[in-house]
């Protein structure tokens, strides 16, 4: 700061010999010639010239104390200045840890409490230094318009800073009306926004029906207007944007969408599927379902991929392309308030020498001593197939709880093989084989 000050008094100084011998010469008559002239000529115009120096030479002071006096009053205030940020910058190093929050996004810590302190010190490091600059050049055009040889140079420098800040402050004011009809336009889309997010919540809440509409298509068909909405907005924003119009604007427009086109083909063809997926509701989330032989539980699901959770606790991602190629098999349909239930089988052979009606007892038997399966309808035998030695059997129950199947089976498999083992009957024969659907 003193460098600078200092710096601005020796240009201030610089032009004191100019300006005093510039006004002398500019004052001095044409005709004085006092190599041709006569010694009473000389006299005379020397004692008026001595008339004309003397209030020229205390005019000349009187502004170069002026502007001395200007560069001293600046140089004191850029120094007040100065001391008053490096207080507050203090004051925010020290206080900042517990005044100042961490900047977060949800559960994202985008930056720590440190940072935005560092953040707000270095801004108010870059406003002293503008605040600075701006001062000296307010004093210079000032200094030099004190001195009549200098006021050209004045008028340049006052040009500099006040024609950018005139443009600006009436392009400003020309563009008022523009933002004002943003702001309208933002206001009435954001209010519109509040009316369809609330109507999605009281469908997918349940307390508000329409015809034809499940509650689970309600947030993704707000997600869908919602988008749209956003783009309707900024097509009838865009035309007001300053700089719209000009080609540079439009250039990077269109550079930008054609990196989003040639960049983006698949995630647009897993969005579109995402949105079928949505509409065609071939599962919800915690349906127990089959895809491309993973079965699992469904975790997540949105609009570019569905996660599903295997009984191994895996975590298997699918992207809507690859699901909404594939058949999908959804445990849970069977298993609704208003539905008998997912039907759990399972096929088991027997010798011919063994009677069909005691198989149909044991495996009937099995099945209700299985924890889960329903009593009513009762579990039930299907014989499906005769082969050369033996015949197939298949036990079908019904169940409910579609997460315990394993569990089901598992239980299911030992029941059988504990009612064998009570009526004696061997299955460590060579053409004997269980199977099962999972």
């Amino acid at each position: 700061m003193k460098k600078n000050c200092a710096f601005l008094l020796l240009i201030s100084l610089c032009f004191i010999p100019w300006n005093f011998f510039a006004q002398e010469s500019s004052e001095i008559p044409d005709d004085y010639f006092p190599e041709t002239a006569h010694l009473e000529k000389m006299i005379a115009d020397a004692e008026k010239d001595g008339e004309i120096r003397e209030p020229l030479l205390k005019s000349f002071f009187q502004r170069l104390i002026t502007a001395v006096l200007i560069v001293i009053v600046q140089a004191i205030f850029i120094w007040l200045i100065w001391v008053f940020i490096k207080k507050l910058s203090k004051k925010i190093a020290d206080t900042g840890q517990s005044k100042i929050k961490p900047l977060t996004i949800k559960k994202l810590k985008l930056l720590t409490t440190k940072q935005i302190t560092s953040v707000i010190i270095f801004l108010i490091r870059i406003l002293k230094y503008l605040i600075t600059a701006f001062l000296l050049l307010i004093t210079l055009p000032i200094v030099f318009s004190l001195f009549p040889q200098t006021k050209d140079i004045a008028s340049a420098l006052f040009g500099y800073i006040w024609n950018p800040l005139k443009g600006i402050l009436l392009s400003f004011l020309h563009y008022i009306p523009n933002i004002i009809t943003i702001i309208i336009i933002i206001v009435i889309a954001r209010y519109v926004l509040r009316g369809l997010k609330f109507f999605a919540d009281q469908i997918s809440r349940g307390r508000l029906t329409l015809p034809g509409f499940y509650e689970d298509w309600a947030h993704p068909t707000y997600m869908i207007l919602k988008v749209l909405l956003i783009a309707f907005t900024f097509a009838l924003v865009f035309p007001y944007l300053p700089g719209s119009e000009s080609q540079v604007f439009r250039g990077v427009s269109v550079f930008v969408g054609i990196i989003f086109s040639l960049g983006s083909t698949t995630a647009i063809g897993n969005l579109v599927a995402g949105l079928v997926i949505t509409y065609m509701r071939p599962f919800k989330i915690n349906d127990r379902v089959k895809i491309k032989d993973i079965v699992g539980f469904v975790v997540e699901k949105n609009l570019m991929v569905v996660r599903i959770k295997t009984h191994k606790n895996e975590y298997v991602t699918f992207p809507n392309l690859l699901i909404l190629g594939s058949n999908i098999i959804n445990y849970n349909t069977s298993s609704d308030e208003d539905a008998e239930g997912l039907i759990l089988n399972t096929e088991i052979t027997f010798g011919y020498d063994l009677p069909w009606q005691k198989v149909h007892e044991i495996l009937i038997n099995a099945a209700l001593a299985t924890e889960f399966v329903q009593k009513r309808p009762l579990p039930f035998v299907l014989q499906t197939g005769m082969d050369d030695f033996y015949a197939r059997y298949q036990i079908n129950c019904y169940t409910k709880n579609v997460d315990k199947t394993p569990r089901i089976y598992t239980q299911l498999y030992e029941n059988i093989q504990n009612a064998c083992n009570e009526a004696g009957i061997d299955l460590t024969s060579a053409h004997h084989f269980v199977v099962s659907e999972k």
